[in-house]
């Protein structure tokens, strides 16, 4: 069962930890929640991937922010995806939602079956109706090369809750 949301702090680190440490956490919005399985993390300044690695943008500026906020975002004119702003303020650093038990098999099914818009772009993830709540720390993380993406391909940044 989900447990105190967590604080800024949590957010406020190198982005790897920060992505190893949201598997097992609990994504709610609302009445919804579930357990975190699988996250891609966009490292900064060195990641050609990430969103922010051209910089600061009217799309990217909350990347650029405090952490403990969501980067929600466009893709393919279809789907909304979420990301986590990481790192300190003023470093971006984020990590993308991808897979959360019971709400969807991919970022734009999740965002879909838990009601994340672009509306909540920006959304303090500390407080509100969005927020990631504690979870226990999972035992086993399996670790491979991001999905669906052009650069940096090679990164090993995805983790995956090994029994989910």
């Amino acid at each position: 069962m989900p447990g105190q949301v967590l604080p800024r702090r949590f957010y406020a680190r190198p982005t790897i930890e920060v992505a190893r440490d949201l598997l097992g956490k609990y994504l709610c919005h609302g009445p919804h929640a579930g357990r975190i399985v699988e996250v891609e993390a966009y490292l900064p300044h060195v990641d050609e991937a990430a969103h922010s690695f051209r910089g600061r943008t009217a799309r990217t500026k909350v990347i650029f922010g405090p952490p403990g906020h969501a980067y929600v975002y466009f893709i393919y004119g279809i789907h909304c995806c979420m990301n986590v702003v990481v790192e300190k303020d003023g470093v971006p650093g984020c990590v993308l939602i991808r897979g959360v038990d019971g709400f969807g098999d991919g970022p734009g099914k999740l965002t879909r079956s838990m009601g994340i818009t672009l509306e909540h772009y920006g959304a303090d993830l500390t407080r509100g109706a969005l927020v990631i709540r504690d979870g226990p720390k999972p035992p086993h993380i399996v670790t491979t090369p991001r999905i669906g993406i052009r650069r940096s391909v090679e990164l090993p940044l995805r983790f995956v809750l090994a029994d989910s």
